[in-house]
């Protein structure tokens, strides 16, 4: 695929532990697809950090655990202040398919979405080959639907890791009021569609395995909750009921 690199695109990880899948994850990157690696390590207990710099990656380090929320609050932040045009969020534990992020910014490039996310559901049969735990892929199909009908998407998951953002949907986007664990992505797509920004997706297949990150049964009910509590304070705010601090421009 042809890349005419009309903008800059920078790839940002935000890492914990990853030592053992950075060198996988930096192996299916297209050289020739971004301008610059971000990695920020939020207080890794392994080498993480020693691995990203000997890569050559430009490398952020939190002085304490921020969480998921919270580490990707300084990709973007750094992602923007290092002038990037394209935005995109790379775990670096290798669960995503790196090597199609030409195709995914392609359709930012040329203007047909802001925001597009990786969707590893294209089939049950396929998601739960891939690994996926049935309870995951349950809970997945009942919320990405909940998404789609409260906020008028047609989304194939609202759950994905794997995103590429516009600059301009993080420049609009009050992102560092969000919260700092795993409910910041949800919070990300409601602003995203509340602001009036095109959202896309497209498949990416399914990895799981031991030492991609995950998060247990009992953190993902609070993370249901969380996605419904989320889809509250979008409606209410849609409704000019009462406005969250979510959904207010930095503009």
């Amino acid at each position: 695929m042809e890349n005419h690199k009309k903008n800059k695109i920078v790839i940002i990880m935000p890492a914990y532990n990853a030592e053992k899948t950075l060198q996988d994850t930096m192996d299916t990157i297209p050289a020739d697809c971004y301008d610059e690696i971000i990695l920020v390590d939020d207080c890794s207990a392994d080498d993480t950090v020693k691995v990203a710099k000997s890569l050559g990656l430009t490398v952020f380090e939190h002085e304490t655990n921020k969480g998921y929320g919270g580490n990707q609050k300084l990709c973007y932040q750094e992602a923007l202040n290092a002038g990037a045009d394209i935005i995109v969020m790379l775990h670096p534990d290798n669960q995503y398919d790196a090597s199609l992020i030409p195709f995914f910014t392609g359709f930012i490039d040329h203007g047909v979405c802001d925001f597009m996310l990786g969707a590893r559901i294209r089939t049950r049969k396929e998601a739960l080959h891939g690994g996926m735990p049935f309870y995951k892929y349950f809970s997945n199909r009942v919320l990405t639907l909940l998404m789609n009908v409260v906020l008028g998407q047609n989304l194939a998951e609202g759950h994905s890791g794997f995103r590429v953002y516009h600059r301009r949907v993080l420049e609009t986007i009050p992102f560092q009021d969000n919260s700092d664990d795993f409910s910041f992505d949800a919070e990300l797509i409601s602003q995203a569609v509340y602001h009036g920004f095109k959202l896309g997706d497209a498949p990416m297949p399914v990895r799981y395995f031991t030492e991609a990150s995950s998060i247990s049964f009992k953190d993902s009910s609070i993370y249901g909750l969380k996605i419904l509590n989320v889809l509250f304070k979008y409606t209410v705010s849609k409704l000019k009921i009462k406005k969250s601090k979510l959904f207010k421009s930095k503009r």
